[in-house]
């Protein structure tokens, strides 16, 4: 019973975390965004035709006649302003074009013949409240200039569950607003970002529903259902379509009543979705297929020493190797094929379970095929495809004659003409390689044998595979070979050898002691 309440425990959590996980990059960008960039708001332009004035507001007036006169107007509690020689004028609730035409109207009355500039020069403080799903609920005091991504991006942390798409706007009035703030990240248009008003009370909803995008578009993903939207509006959301975007036929999978099976729909054409009022449910997924093989690139690239190197275009699949090095224009005089290979990137990238596991595994927990299994794997080039160019190019052998395909790699080194001195010799490097020398002679050259050298185990590493081999058995050595003297590891210290005979000794001795005190005992 209780693996069965874990069991449970455990799907429901996976259950939750994967129907929160909404993904876009707007949304990343606000999450997780750096505490630097708080700070005191910035004072941007208003716009005259949706600022709303209220108590604070202070204007600058100037009336030139005759005489100049020159006042400062704050909108009292009252929401009123006083005018010299008119006296109050209610402007609370006013948008700042209507506000500034009131003023203007009002002083042209009073005034003739004169020149009237009327600007905003402060802007009053307001008093939000902020609830929901948000790391903290509070009142927040800011500027009457400030907008909802004021709010966001200088005031409040989100959530990672914070839906952006269906924010709350309760007015002081009771008017309710919905903001999509995601629209606003992703066209910059300010109807999505509106002003805040004094009192205004921001419920940030938690995610609960939301619809998906795959495919070919600009920024696919998981996004918040908003209700009401159709496909059309959607796919606009998520950036449009790529170039490559297949948008004759689009998919809809959409879940049936009962909540478990789903159901498939197609919008067809192009014209079909500008027209169609197809409104999504929570829950969709808008699949956008891309058009099959769409401009794909079938080209291979010719590294190292040829007469041509560089990219040439082929028929994926058919165009041979030797065909490419025949195109290139072939070999240069110190080109080695022996190390030359082909690296292909089509299948490159497979996972290996097997070898990653071994990676974290100690040699001593390995069994002998283990380590076996990953010296082999950790000697193998990834992509690298079977080609011997000395039997294709010199022996003429067409078996190795592979078909080459996209993105293939061809590289042909430089002859690498010396041997490799490596380990427990005087002077390790390169000598230059001579068909007659044998390993004895090397290691002369070398200088000879270091003064810890194990002499018994000398390995030769040959340089197309990486396989090391005893002397012995080696037949013959080749260009790029490394012969590898190991070191003969220091023989144990006497203080360490001196501790585990002390500590053997007194073993030994505590089960004489008690052997003895056990016979005694018995008599």
């Amino acid at each position: 019973m209780f693996y069965r309440i874990v069991f449970a425990f455990i799907l429901f959590s996976i259950t939750v975390e994967c129907q929160y996980s909404i993904s876009n990059i707007e949304r990343t960008g606000i999450i997780n965004r750096d505490t630097l960039s708080l700070g005191s708001l910035s004072f941007g332009s208003i716009d005259t035709n949706t600022y709303i004035v209220g108590t604070g507001d202070k204007f600058f007036i100037s009336i030139i006649g005759l005489d100049e006169v020159i006042f400062n107007a704050e909108i009292n509690r009252e929401g009123s302003i006083y005018l010299p020689r008119i006296g109050n004028l209610y402007l609370k609730g006013e948008t700042l074009s209507n506000a500034k035409n009131k003023i203007y109207s009002v002083l042209r009355q009073n005034y003739k013949n004169v020149d009237i500039h009327i600007s905003l020069i402060d802007v009053r403080r307001i008093k939000v409240n902020v609830a929901g799903d948000v790391k903290k609920s509070q009142q927040i005091f800011l500027f009457a200039n400030s907008r909802v991504s004021d709010l966001i991006n200088k005031y409040i942390w989100l959530n990672p569950t914070s839906d952006l798409r269906n924010i709350s706007i309760t007015r002081e009035n009771g008017e309710k607003i919905k903001v999509d703030y995601i629209k606003f990240l992703r066209f910059g248009e300010q109807k999505f970002n509106p002003y805040l008003l004094d009192d205004d009370f921001i419920y940030f909803d938690k995610i609960d529903r939301t619809v998906a995008a795959v495919g070919a578009l600009k920024f696919p993903g998981v996004y918040e259902f908003v209700e009401g939207e159709d496909v059309r509006d959607f796919i606009k959301l998520c950036g449009g379509y790529l170039t490559k975007a297949k948008i004759d036929t689009i998919e809809v999978v959409r879940f049936a009543a009962d909540n478990r099976s789903q159901n498939r729909f197609f919008i067809e054409t192009r014209d079909e979705l500008l027209t169609s009022d197809f409104k999504l449910q929570f829950g969709d997924k808008i699949i956008v297929r891309e058009i099959p093989k769409f401009m794909v690139d079938n080209s291979v690239n010719i590294e190292g020493f040829v007469k041509f190197p560089g990219p040439y275009r082929i028929k994926d699949d058919t165009t041979t190797l030797a065909e490419l090095i025949d195109l290139s224009g072939g070999f240069l005089e110190n080109a080695s094929l022996k190390d030359a290979f082909v690296f292909r990137e089509i299948g490159s990238d497979e996972y290996d379970p097997e070898y990653e596991r071994l990676k974290i595994i100690p040699r001593a927990d390995m069994t002998d095929d283990e380590y076996d299994y990953f010296k082999s794997k950790s000697r193998h080039r990834k992509g690298k495809v079977i080609a011997d160019f000395e039997d294709l190019f010199i022996k003429n052998n067409l078996n190795e004659n592979i078909t080459l395909r996209r993105n293939d790699v061809i590289k042909v080194p430089e002859k690498k003409n010396f041997i490799t001195m490596l380990g427990q010799v005087v002077k390790p490097g390169n000598i230059p390689f001579k068909e007659e020398y044998t390993v004895d002679d090397y290691i002369k050259i070398a200088g000879g044998y270091g003064w810890r050298a194990l002499k018994s185990d000398v390995r030769i590493v040959k340089s197309g595979t990486g396989e090391w081999i005893e002397v012995d058995n080696i037949e013959n050595l080749e260009p790029g070979d490394a012969i590898w003297v190991p070191e003969d590891p220091p023989s144990p210290r006497f203080w360490v050898v001196f501790k585990d005979v002390l500590s053997v000794a007194g073993q030994v001795a505590t089960v004489i002691a008690a052997t003895v005190a056990v016979i005694v005992s018995t008599r």
